[in-house]
């Protein structure tokens, strides 16, 4: 029985077993094993955030998650972004989005702005750099 911050992953690994057997039964709240449930939840959240943490999502991701999720088409995207050729090099990471395109998707996709403004390299653009650097050391 874990009582204490999770360290290993051993111990993650008993909190997780422990706790499966409250996603088959939830308990009742107020109940000591409703208390139970949400100190092992609280447990591996932790441990997780410092061990497993999930970092943020490349926005070009996003566009494609929310084309699955919204039944959105590429001629969707390209009516939105004013062209075909736009979206595919967008669907590519051979073009940047730029702060109008983040703003329409975040209207009218409702895709959060800031899931969508981090800064990516374009498709093989760190090769270039890569190279690049090989050819002046040489």
């Amino acid at each position: 029985m874990i009582n204490r911050p999770i360290r290993t992953e051993k111990e993650h690994a008993a909190a997780l077993a422990e706790i499966e057997h409250y996603f088959n039964r939830e308990p009742e709240v107020g109940t000591p094993e409703a208390d139970r449930f949400d100190l092992l939840t609280l447990l591996i959240e932790s441990y997780e955030e410092k061990h497993h943490p999930i970092g943020p999502s490349h926005p070009v991701e996003m566009i494609k998650h929310r084309m699955r999720t919204g039944d959105y088409t590429q001629a969707d995207l390209a009516a939105l972004l004013g062209s075909r050729a736009r979206a595919s090099e967008i669907l590519q990471k051979k073009r940047r989005l730029t702060l109008s395109m983040i703003w329409k998707l975040s209207r009218e996709w409702k895709i959060p702005a800031d899931a969508l403004v981090a800064p990516y390299p374009l498709a093989g653009e760190a090769r270039r750099r890569n190279g690049s650097a090989k050819r002046k050391a040489a």
